[in-house]
């Protein structure tokens, strides 16, 4: 995938993200290109409360999406993830709702679980930057009321 490519599919898990939220009753902005961490803010219709979302969108139909090592870290009450399948432009986008509690606590646990396991060859992995969401077993699919809004 180029990085155009990724780049698009980015954009439109963002828009799929405002327009589900906006179906569901909510309000959701789209926020500028260099706001770090949050590409989406929402609030319930009295604007009584209000969210941050970040989204992570994979074109394929994998329960995995690729995170920073920032992830470990980055997490507060009123942040979330969407995850986004955009299952190849077949159908309808997939949809995962993540407190960012839950995902910090599971790249640091997945990596460090990682790390500790010998490689193919039996040797040690080598530290990386990179990390990993998987939802193997949906649990996080479709479940908007974890945004509490």
């Amino acid at each position: 995938m180029t990085e155009t490519t990724s780049l698009l599919a980015g954009v439109a898990g963002e828009y799929f993200v405002a327009a589900e939220l906006s179906r569901r009753g909510f309000i959701a902005s789209i926020t500028l290109r260099n706001t770090k961490g949050v590409d989406i803010l929402c609030s319930n219709q009295d604007a009584s409360k209000t969210i941050g979302i970040q989204v992570k969108t994979n074109r394929g139909k994998t329960r995995s999406w690729i995170l920073k090592q920032k992830a470990e870290d980055y997490m507060a009450d009123d942040l979330f993830y969407v995850f986004v399948n955009l299952n190849d432009g077949e159908g309808h986008p997939d949809y995962f709702i993540v407190p960012s509690n839950d995902v910090a606590k599971y790249v640091r646990e997945s990596h460090a679980n990682w790390l500790d396991k010998p490689g193919k060859k039996g040797q040690k992995h080598n530290d990386t930057t990179m990390r990993q969401f998987l939802d193997r077993d949906e649990k996080y699919r479709n479940k908007w009321e974890l945004l509490n809004l």
